[in-house]
C-alpha cells in the first residue's frame, strides 16, 4: 500500500488490494488522539469538521476508510473527529436517521464548523477536495464516483458524501427518519434543500473523484442509481427530521481511530432494557 507523505497534495492513488490492520493505521497517525480526533500540532486549524459515518457490518470497508481518510484530513490541516454511528438492531438499515443521530451527538462534543456526512465505502482521490463547508449552501462532495464512470447518474443526484454547516442542517430539518433500507433518501434530501430556500453546490468533477469499495455488493452502476418514484417531501419535511428524531444511545466509546456511537433507532427490534441511556427528544 502507498506510503503517504504529509506534505503530498493533489491526485492520489487509491487501491484496496491489501487490507490494513488497525495497528498499522494507528502507527501511521501518531498525532490522532483517542476518539479519532486530530488538531494540527504546529498551527491553529482554520476549520473544525465532524466526519459522520453511518455503519453496520462494514468492518473491511472501515479499515480502508480509516487508512486513507486520516492522512487525507491531516494534510488539509483540519481539526476533525471521525464519528462512527452504528445501528445496533437487525432489520432494514436507516442511513438517513443514523446521520441525524450523528449530527445530534457530534454537536454535543464541539461547535463544529462543518458536518461532513460520509459513506464508509467511498474514498476521495484528490487532496484538493477540501473537507470544509460552503459558506452559503450544502455541498455535494462525491460528484464523480468511479463506479458511475465519474459522472452524475442524473442532474439532481446528491448521494455519497456531502458537507453541510449546522445552520444548513437545521434549516432543512435534517434528514428524513422514515427511509428504511436503501433508496430514496438522497432525493428527499436534495428536495429538502430546495424547499428550505437553498441550492446544492458541487465539487468540480475533476476534484470530486471517489473510489467505491464493493466487496461482493452490487456494482453501483448508473442503472442502480436510477431516480426512485416521486417522493412526498413537500408535505413531510417540516415534521419528519431533527424535530421528530427518536433514538436510544446504547454506548459511546472512544477508540484510537474513531468515536463509536451505538444506537437503537427503532424498526422491528425489541427496545433495550430500561436501564440503558436514552436520547429521545429533538
Amino acid at each position: 500500500m502507498q506510503e503517504w507523505i504529509m506534505t503530498e497534495v493533489g491526485p492520489l492513488t487509491i487501491t484496496f488490494d491489501t487490507l490494513p490492520s488497525e495497528r498499522t493505521i494507528i502507527s501511521k497517525n501518531p498525532y490522532v488522539q483517542l476518539g479519532g480526533q486530530y488538531s494540527p500540532p504546529h498551527c491553529l486549524a482554520r476549520y473544525k469538521t465532524a466526519i459522520i459515518v453511518p455503519h453496520r457490518n462494514r468492518e473491511r470497508h472501515l479499515l480502508h476508510f480509516l487508512y486513507y481518510l486520516h492522512p487525507f484530513l491531516q494534510r488539509q490541516q483540519l481539526h476533525y473527529c471521525i464519528y462512527l454511528i452504528h445501528q445496533a438492531e437487525g432489520g432494514p438499515f436507516n442511513r438517513a436517521k443514523l446521520l441525524n443521530v450523528g449530527v445530534r451527538e457530534a454537536l454535543k462534543d464541539n461547535d463544529w464548523d462543518c458536518l461532513l456526512l460520509h459513506n464508509v465505502n467511498l474514498i476521495p482521490e484528490n487532496d484538493y477536495n477540501l473537507y470544509i463547508c460552503d459558506e452559503y449552501y450544502p455541498k455535494h462532495m462525491s460528484s464523480a464516483i468511479d463506479k458511475l464512470q465519474y459522472s452524475l447518474p442524473y442532474w439532481s443526484f446528491f448521494g455519497g458524501v456531502y458537507a453541510l454547516s449546522p445552520e444548513h442542517y437545521m434549516k432543512m430539518n435534517g434528514f428524513p427518519n422514515t427511509y428504511w433500507d436503501h433508496g430514496g433518501e438522497d432525493d428527499d434530501i436534495a428536495e429538502r434543500i430546495r424547499l428550505a430556500g437553498m441550492k446544492i453546490v458541487r465539487t468540480p468533477l475533476y476534484l470530486g473523484r471517489y473510489k467505491k469499495m464493493d466487496y461482493g455488493e452490487p456494482s453501483g452502476s448508473a442503472e442502480s442509481f436510477r431516480r426512485p418514484a416521486r417522493i412526498n417531501t413537500r408535505y413531510t419535511w417540516k415534521d419528519d427530521g431533527m424535530n421528530s428524531l427518536d433514538f436510544k444511545v446504547l454506548a459511546k466509546q472512544k477508540y484510537p481511530l474513531y468515536t463509536n456511537i451505538t444506537v437503537h433507532i427503532g424498526a422491528t427490534s425489541v427496545l433495550p432494557p430500561e436501564g440503558q441511556r436514552t436520547e429521545s427528544k429533538a
